[in-house]
């Protein structure tokens, strides 16, 4: 028998009650390719202490190195001075970064997940020293990368242009959504109805309330369809207060529906499944994004979508949304009044979902993922 191969893993994201869309993706992914494969060892390299939850199994060895990194003078000792250190020290045979992140100081092949490049596309949204970092290191990772995965299409045709890198060299693994996400019985759409919506039927949006999201807009919007409609329909902002959200609080108080917005901040997963699923549509319309989960989300909760013609989300929507211009407050409230007065279309919507929601799931892109690492250990 030969010695068996090491894989080390930056999972500096898997943190207990943190997990935000690079962490799960990060743990749903490992803990079904640990499993399928104990042939292998796995090195989980963290940053911090970590949760013995996320010891998947027998043959994951996790591994703690200092300092903890999140800021970019930190992302840098870590990445370029402890990590390769560890790397040149314990020689794994593959490097798997499921941030983007790489290390230049060793020959280790690296595997890289590089799940989008807004931080090119919207420069103001980052602060100064991210933006430096990010538009140093990133295409210097990218190019020393063996293999990139990516989440879509958009993605991956960004990074070829952005950074020209081989089309060979990238593969696309969609992302999956969480079992929590599922249809719900009308007798928990009421009892959701009345904890979170004052009884009454809600658009929701789940996400952070960042400037990318334009969440100003989708207030805006809101206010624009309910005195169109005089519904007393709600909207449900889900969601962390992320980065640069004065905007969005002073659009809100100068609302006049301001009382039928409700924002509920961190929503713990095993209730978020039901509030999406309560939902009368999904109102998704960020400016940018790699992928867009919420939006396989709100389809395998059956809860129609509305979502922007911009990035990759119609390439995540298929033809079970309606798509909007994000930069169109008329677009997108004239859409809402559509999702509450044409049954029929709304309908349509959640049958085409079910059939589009068959291309994604955790299973699928843990295979995709694992055929890339796969490449890269055996044309190391």
């Amino acid at each position: 028998m030969g010695e068996r191969k090491k894989i080390a893993v930056n999972t500096r994201f898997l943190i207990k009650n943190k997990l935000e869309g690079i962490g799960l993706f990060t743990l749903e992914n490992l803990k079904r390719i640990t499993h399928s494969h104990p042939e292998i060892d796995f090195y989980f390299v963290f940053d911090r202490k970590f949760d013995v939850e996320f010891v998947f199994s027998p043959n994951v060895h996790p591994v703690v190195l200092q300092p903890q990194a999140r800021h970019p003078f930190l992302w840098f000792w870590w990445f370029e001075v402890s990590l390769s250190n560890w790397l040149n020290k314990n020689k794994p045979d593959l490097f798997l970064s499921t941030d983007g992140y790489g290390c230049l100081r060793t020959d280790v092949p690296q595997v890289l997940v590089i799940h989008d490049l807004a931080y090119e596309h919207f420069t103001d949204n980052v602060s100064f020293l991210t933006g430096i970092y990010l538009k140093y290191f990133m295409p210097r990772y990218a190019t020393k990368a063996k293999c990139i995965a990516t989440v879509s299409e958009f993605s991956k045709n960004d990074i070829i242009e952005r950074y020209k890198i081989s089309a060979d060299k990238i593969d696309v693994v969609f992302n999956g959504a969480k079992e929590i996400y599922k249809p719900v019985t009308n007798e928990t759409k009421v009892k959701i109805q009345v904890k979170y919506s004052e009884g009454k039927n809600y658009f929701i949006y789940v996400g952070s309330i960042h400037p990318r999201k334009n969440i100003k807009r989708l207030l805006l919007s809101f206010e624009k369809f309910k005195a169109m409609t005089k519904s007393d329909c709600q909207l449900l902002i889900v969601g962390r207060r992320a980065w640069d959200f004065k905007d969005v609080d002073i659009t809100h108080k100068q609302m006049q529906f301001k009382q039928d917005v409700k924002f509920l901040g961190h929503v713990p997963s095993n209730e978020l499944g039901e509030i999406v699923a309560s939902a009368h549509a999904m109102v998704y319309v960020s400016l940018f994004e790699g992928f867009g989960i919420p939006i396989v989300e709100a389809m395998k909760c059956e809860v129609p979508i509305i979502t922007s013609n911009v990035t990759s989300m119609p390439e995540a929507a298929g033809d079970a949304a309606l798509l909007v211009s994000p930069y169109s407050i008329d677009e997108i409230s004239n859409a809402m009044q559509k999702m509450l007065e044409d049954a029929p279309f709304r309908n349509s919507l959640i049958e085409k979902g079910r059939k589009q929601i068959e291309k994604f799931s955790w299973d699928l892109t843990a295979g995709k993922l694992w055929h890339c690492c796969e490449r890269v250990l055996n044309n190391p």
